[in-house]
């Protein structure tokens, strides 16, 4: 069905008896055209834009899990496309403009708000820098401000501009950036590949791929063998350990990264603000909480847990940021497995194995790319050649030497 306030009336009125479920639970076939492993943003996204975009059939979506257990529904829920690099700007200004258009395309509220971000300048030669970014912004077609402590002041008064330790000389403003609710993204892409014939195979875990003569015929699962034309993973921290299955090892690490909210308050917080002093960021919901975070743990986890020293550091930086936040409340903490590459930047790709194919390195921005990556990696299944905005997001960028290192970290996976 499609979902409009005519339905939702209807619906009151008839003591809500015509709901159906969002998507199908359908038993696995025993061969697919296209198998997506992951059932994550990324992977739903795939299938969906697969099904609608590129007119491709027998699809299936395994998950191990359910979905949206996974990242889609563990991080602070940002889009922005505040980039500098070209390999990486035109990408995720792709993946903004759709998510602009998102709601009405798969007729689902993903509650997108764009209520601006707000990158804050600490020294001048961070302005420098936010004034090169901004630029390059520009140049690629997105949109960028540069803001004046006077006009910050006028935007956010709580902030504590007068510390001398880290003085706010200015900030960087990407109006259209902004939030969305994560679970919402995940069944809304769910339902609408769901209802494009899509299977949606949940608690089906992938223990193997069969690869005979260089080419893979499908996965075997925990609920049996699934033979498929061409086989896409999508599967963030888990990227390492499913791919070992197929022989490959990966330029990735897998570290934990925590997400946090506050007590409901007031509405306090107009938009994204990140602290360029340190590496603390925070939004505010629509129930009121204050959602942040901050860096990731410094060393390897698959874990999907917090930990107390990480607490510490991010709430050392909210505080030197907005002082206020220490008579809030936390309410809870939760942490994703981070995909980690080399130059912190993704990979969408074809694998040396004929019909495998990998989306992965999303490091801890994948949530923003999601629409994009999806639209991305159904581009190179549908087509086997990348996208004209993931030219750059290929294997052999790290052996050529055509690093998209957005930090200027080097290779150093812990750092980006």
């Amino acid at each position: 069905m499609r979902y409009s306030g005519f339905r939702v009336l209807k619906e009151a009125l008839t003591g809500h008896k015509g709901w159906t479920p969002a998507w199908r639970d359908p038993d696995p076939q025993p061969h697919y055209d296209i198998v997506i492993v992951g059932g994550g943003g990324h992977g739903l996204a795939t299938a969906y834009y697969l099904a609608k975009e590129f007119r491709q059939h027998r699809i299936a979506v395994i998950e191990k899990g359910w979905i949206g257990g996974g990242n889609v529904g563990r991080n602070t829920t940002i889009i922005r496309s505040n980039y500098l690099l070209d390999g990486n700007e035109p990408f995720y200004e792709f993946s903004l403009k759709l998510w602009e258009g998102l709601e009405q395309d798969f007729n689902y509220n993903a509650m997108v708000s764009q209520r601006g971000i707000l990158n804050l300048i600490h020294t001048d030669a961070q302005r420098d820098a936010f004034i090169r970014r901004g630029n390059g912004m520009i140049l690629n077609g997105a949109d960028a401000e540069l803001l004046s402590v006077a006009q910050l002041k006028r935007e956010y008064p709580f902030l504590n501009y007068d510390n001398a330790r880290f003085p706010i000389k200015g900030g960087l403003a990407q109006r259209r950036g902004g939030t969305v609710r994560h679970d919402a993204v995940a069944w809304g892409y769910a339902r609408g590949a769901d209802s494009r014939g899509v299977d949606i195979i949940q608690n089906c875990e992938v223990t193997g791929f069969r690869i005979e003569n260089g080419k893979c015929l499908g996965v075997e699962t925990s609920r049996g063998f699934i033979g498929a034309g061409k086989v896409g993973v999508a599967v963030a921290g888990s990227s390492s350990r499913v791919m070992a299955k197929a022989g490959m090892r990966l330029p990735i690490e897998s570290h934990a990264l925590q997400a946090f909210v506050s007590e409901g308050l007031k509405p306090v917080l107009p938009g994204v603000i990140t602290f360029g002093a340190g590496h603390f960021y925070c939004s505010q919901s629509d129930k009121g909480g204050l959602v942040f975070g901050g860096d990731i743990d410094g060393y390897n986890s698959y874990a999907q847990r917090g930990n107390l020293p990480v607490i510490e550091d991010v709430a050392e930086g909210g505080m030197a940021l907005f002082p206020g936040l220490g008579r809030v409340r936390l309410l809870r903490i939760w942490g994703g497995i981070m995909d980690m590459s080399m130059d912190g930047s993704p990979i969408i790709d074809r694998t040396h194995i004929d019909g495998l194919y990998f989306n992965g390195g999303w490091c801890y921005g994948g949530f923003k790319a999601t629409p994009a990556s999806g639209w991305c990696f159904a581009h190179l299944l549908a087509t086997d050649t990348p996208h004209k905005t993931a030219t750059a997001y290929r294997f052999d960028r790290f052996e050529r030497g055509y690093l998209i290192d957005e930090k200027g970290m080097g290779a150093q996976p812990n750092l980006h």
